[in-house]
């Protein structure tokens, strides 16, 4: 009876307090896509990703049902910093979805202008806001709609203490009229009630700097058919570090649920070798937690992880190929260059041997080889040339009749030739062969599957016409061993060895993709034809065990494209992963890059790619 009538009071309680419209909430992932547009396309950082803010304890007064039910008391702020723009998981704090939607949109716009060195973010928010408005005039109607239902959301001054109402008078102001410059105003007993249309005041990367993702970004382990509630990934927290806890067992406690308590920090060791069911019962816990506190084990699960990624004994690795190449790496930070950085490893698969194409591919690869020798060079008669085997009767004729005329040319054609009309073309193909690749994509195949039957149709495509291409994967294990796997060289001829080293190739380690591009764009340079793709495959963003995550792996890349760039290359990638629009326009640009949605359609699909960027 107890537990009926809290259930009940609780309900009460809570839609008393609550102030927020959940049937008119937008969340990032809906906007997202519309959001990194307008953000670039308005100037902001291109190499910036968006992802969800951190919820935060703003420490406003709150209303009486709001203090009784706890509720109000977290906001999410928007905030960036040089890696990330960090936006709201979701708004419905209007009650029109069209309002919550513009929110997103007008902190995206504000985000993309320059920050303002200024320690009152009081008058830099002000200032941020005016320089928006001016420069786009077109959403200041927008804006003026956001801050009218804002303003009647916020706080009566008149209802609060002397020093919290001329700060709440001097927000009011600074919203509706951004351009007029105000004094700065001294802050009251508590904080004000938070402004949602600003950045952040002080955003969570300082002080406890980590964020950290309550999901493991390297777990590539399929979820469970069964798990009928899918987790936000994008889940963030703040984080800090401490030291391991003492002694090896756990903390037994209860709860009184009629009894408030205070809450302190107690060091607690869990240990590394809980079941399923405790690490989902963690995983709810960390939910409801404010703070993160991570330490250090020498038996943690990490450790054993960095074991199962250890490189194989020579025996049993591919075959390396020479002592390795050195080649450079971009650093954004530094805004230089480092020279014989990375070491990449040419490889050749060890237990490779000859093979037919698969049985399922065969009827597939028959029709994609009947379409692509429509490409091969045809003998055609060439009009109108200084030099060939006849005369071209239709112009002497021409060039008679102007000589009877006095208008004599002795260059003009009159000449035809019967040759071969081909095209200058060579094409490497790249493919991303990190161990993220040993996912499911389904119940019946794995991403490696998948690729390994792209390149299998891709090849047999480009067997039947007279262009030149390479094939090779890479992946890597940190700076000093990318490892570059030899599948086929542009020398070499399609043939059941070939066959052999593709259904050979494995999910490997890490993504780090600069150093493949350069090395491939090295190859792809070296090629006479005229027109020069370099194609990549790839499932996911670059990634390694050092500082190449994040931002510093995607500048890097994005370096060696325009460096493939300016060797005459022509970049172009094809990703499986759904994440892509946040990076891969700012890697490539928006017309160099396709997403395949449904992964299982990339072995049909990327030949007939190949053949409408070359015909």
């Amino acid at each position: 009876m107890e537990e009926f009538v809290g259930k009940i009071w609780h309900g009460l309680v809570t839609r008393a307090s609550s102030t927020s419209y959940p049937d008119a909430e937008v969340t990032l992932d809906e906007i997202r896509p519309v959001a990194a547009i307008l953000f670039r396309s308005l100037g902001g950082d291109g190499g910036l990703m968006i992802e969800n803010a951190t919820e935060t304890t703003h420490g406003a007064r709150r209303k009486f049902m709001q203090r009784v039910s706890g509720a109000g008391q977290k906001v999410e702020l928007a905030w960036r910093d040089e890696e990330t723009l960090r936006l709201p998981s979701r708004i419905n704090c209007f009650p029109q979805k069209s309002l919550n939607r513009d929110l997103y949109l007008w902190l995206a716009a504000l985000a993309a202008l320059p920050e303002i060195d200024n320690s009152d973010w009081l008058s830099s928010n002000q200032q941020q806001t005016g320089r928006a408005l001016k420069k786009w005039p077109g959403i200041k109607a927008r804006y003026q709609r956001l801050v009218t239902t804002h303003i009647a959301q916020r706080p009566d001054p008149q209802q609060l203490p002397e020093q919290e109402a001329r700060l709440e008078n001097t927000i009011r102001h600074r919203l509706l009229d951004p351009h007029q410059f105000m004094e700065p105003c001294p802050a009251g007993l508590k904080p004000p009630h938070p402004v949602t249309l600003w950045l952040h005041p002080q955003p969570p990367a300082s002080g406890l700097t980590d964020t950290i993702s309550l999901t493991d970004p390297e777990d590539t382990e399929p979820p469970p058919e069964n798990n009928a509630k899918k987790r936000n990934d994008h889940n963030r927290k703040k984080a800090e570090r401490t030291e391991m806890p003492e002694g090896k067992d756990g903390l037994l406690a209860f709860r009184l649920e009629s009894l408030f308590s205070w809450a302190e920090f107690i060091k607690v060791d869990r240990t590394t070798d809980e079941d399923q069911q405790d690490e989902e019962d963690a995983m709810k816990t960390a939910e409801d937690m404010d703070i993160i506190s991570v330490a250090r084990d020498d038996k943690s699960i990490a450790s054993r992880l960095r074991l199962d990624l250890d490189l194989p004994s020579d025996e049993y690795d591919d075959i390396r190929l020479g002592d390795g190449i050195p080649l450079p790496e971009w650093d954004f930070k530094k805004q230089r260059m480092q020279q014989d950085y990375c070491r990449l490893q040419p490889m050749l698969a060890r237990d490779a041997t000859a093979t037919e194409l698969p049985e399922e591919l065969r009827s597939q690869a028959r029709t994609l080889r009947q379409q692509f020798e429509m490409l091969r060079p045809q003998r055609h008669w060439f009009s109108r040339q200084t030099d060939g085997t006849e005369i071209d009767l239709e112009n002497y004729q021409v060039f008679l009749t102007n000589q009877k005329l006095g208008r004599v040319n002795t260059d003009h054609p009159v000449y035809r030739d019967y040759r071969n009309d081909g095209r200058s073309l060579s094409c490497l193909l790249l493919a991303d062969l990190s161990l993220s690749t040993d996912a499911w994509v389904n119940n019946n195949a794995q991403v490696i599957s998948i690729i390994r039957n792209s390149l299998f149709l891709f090849s047999e495509a480009l067997s039947a016409t007279s262009d030149r291409f390479a094939l090779h994967g890479f992946s890597s294990r940190n700076r000093s061993h990318v490892r570059f796997h030899q599948l086929k060289d542009f020398s070499e001829k399609y043939n059941a060895e070939i066959r052999g080293r593709i259904d050979k190739i494995k999910p490997g380690y890490y993504t780090r993709m600069g150093a493949a591009i350069r090395h491939a764009s090295n190859l792809l340079a070296k090629e006479p034809s005229e027109q020069k793709i370099l194609l990549i495959l790839t499932d996911g963003k670059p990634n390694d065990l050092d500082k190449y995550e994040s931002r510093y792996g995607i500048e890097d890349t994005r370096m060696a494209i325009l460096e493939a760039q300016k060797k005459g290359l022509q970049p172009f990638c094809v990703t499986i992963d759904e994440k892509a629009q946040d990076y891969l326009p700012y890697l490539f640009g928006s017309n160099s890059y396709v997403l395949i949605k449904n992964a299982e359609e990339l072995p049909a699909k990327l030949p007939l790619l190949y053949m409408r960027m070359t015909c």
